[in-house]
């Protein structure tokens, strides 16, 4: 009995310990404040309320970026249950001042910097007015909401605002660590996050770095602009090869994937709008009526290669419905480089490979590539009679295969790729096997 005892109290014992010990997550935001980052901070979050967390510590030092993003990420923090604290460890600029902001409590390292928050566009300049007026209301809100000087919150946007003994007309606010404490944006200066428990005396914890896992690492990576030039080539290779070689399948197969590995990714962090996901495909459909409905190449062909092209483009951009306030030009021109330079690299595979795609081991192991001769016992249904310099007319349209009449008698045939279109005169060039090969026969 008195043993059961023991363990029953050292189990009481434990319990206790366990229950006092404290669950810390710590996230990183060293990077620009964009898509990525936004899903970043939600997926870290999500991890923080499974596992029960305690406190979640963010790790700051970014210059700043998207403003609907920084809006986005203060929405997750100030919705969280649980305490968030930031330590900002260098710079907590324009939408990171935001974000810290919205943080319970705000520490800071010797020489770090929180403030800066005027809005500004894609080339760097200031915004227009209706951004600064949004920044400021939103900055001042969420200051006001966790108890700070909302007057200090809105100076740090707006340049022509003067709050006594702290700013004169002209400057923005950008504080420095003491300055921070002494005006109730930073509690404390510190040298690390375990000083930051220490002071709050949490002694008794566990410190867990939130980490993407294998399938966001993956992810991350398709987003690399290269890698995007990269599947749009198989997809432009894969889709002409499957076209070439009905019933191939592997070629399909991997515009598919590609496809999905292209689109999936930039979807997930925000890149990809419906819109623009359904305009790549409506042009896919144009490109395709065009080739094998409508003869020619007019309105429907040159319609779906823009469409196709122009969504891939504002497929890897941060957009919003064609507003490219914020966009640097940098990342679009990287964009069209990965575009056009997936394009052009389809371009050159299809001339190098096209003609010889029938000689190479791969295509021999996964084509029927035998010839079935007579001389072993197989037939072809040929045609009775030699037609070869006969005339007749396309019965239906051929781009390059169709149906032509020969003498009264209906015919299967094809041409070197030229179109012919129905009535037109044709003449027999080939007749060995079951379809005949024609041309355009010149009046």
């Amino acid at each position: 009995m008195k043993k059961t005892a023991l363990l029953f109290i050292a189990f009481l014992w434990m319990t206790v310990v366990i229950a006092q010990q404290k669950n810390v997550m710590v996230l990183d935001i060293k990077s620009e404040i964009d898509p990525r980052m936004t899903r970043y901070v939600e997926l870290a979050l999500k991890e923080a309320e499974k596992t029960n967390a305690d406190l979640v510590l963010i790790e700051m030092d970014t210059y700043g970026g998207i403003l609907t993003d920084a809006k986005e990420i203060v929405d997750k923090i100030m919705g969280f249950k649980k305490p968030v604290w930031v330590f900002i460890n260098s710079d907590a600029a324009s939408a990171g001042a935001l974000i810290s902001i919205a943080c319970d409590s705000i520490y800071m390292a010797p020489g770090a910097s929180i403030g800066a928050a005027t809005v500004v566009d894609g080339s760097g300049e200031k915004a227009p007015d209706k951004y600064q007026s949004y920044m400021r209301s939103i900055m001042r809100s969420t200051a006001e909401t966790n108890g700070r000087d909302p007057r200090i919150a809105e100076g740090m946007v707006d340049e022509q605002m003067e709050i006594d003994s702290i700013k004169a007309a002209g400057r923005i606010i950008t504080f420095s660590t003491t300055e921070a404490i002494r005006y109730g944006y930073c509690e404390a200066k510190v040298e690390s996050i375990e000083e930051i428990l220490k002071r709050n005396n949490i002694s008794d914890y566990t410190l867990t770095r939130f980490e993407l896992g294998a399938p966001e690492k993956i992810i991350s990576f398709v987003l690399n602009p290269f890698i995007s030039g990269l599947l749009i080539l198989i997809i432009i290779a894969g889709i002409y090869f499957e076209m070439q070689s009905p019933g191939l399948g592997f070629a399909g197969l991997a515009a598919l994937v590609a496809l999905i590995l292209y689109l999936v990714p930039y979807y997930l962090n925000g890149l990809a709008e419906y819109w623009e996901i359904i305009a790549f495909f409506i042009g896919i459909v144009l490109i395709a009526f065009e080739i094998f409905v409508i003869p020619g190449f007019g309105i429907a062909g040159v319609s779906g290669i823009v469409l196709t092209v122009g969504s891939l483009v504002l497929i890897m951009l941060n957009n919003d419905s064609f507003d490219f306030e914020f966009v640097k030009m940098n990342d679009i021109l990287v964009s069209l480089a990965a575009v056009m330079g997936g394009m052009l690299g389809g371009g050159i595979l299809l001339f190098v490979l096209g003609a010889n795609l029938d000689k190479t081991r791969f295509y021999k192991k996964v084509a029927l590539t035998d010839t079935q001769d007579s001389g072993k016992g197989y037939t072809s249904n040929p045609v009775e009679i030699p037609l070869v310099g006969k005339a007749g007319v396309a019965q239906t349209v051929l781009r390059p295969s169709g149906k032509v009449i020969i003498d009264g008698k209906i015919y299967d045939a094809y041409t070197q790729g030229d179109f012919i279109d129905k009535g037109q005169r044709i003449e027999v060039i080939n007749d060995r096997g079951s379809t005949l090969k024609v041309k355009l026969l010149e009046s």
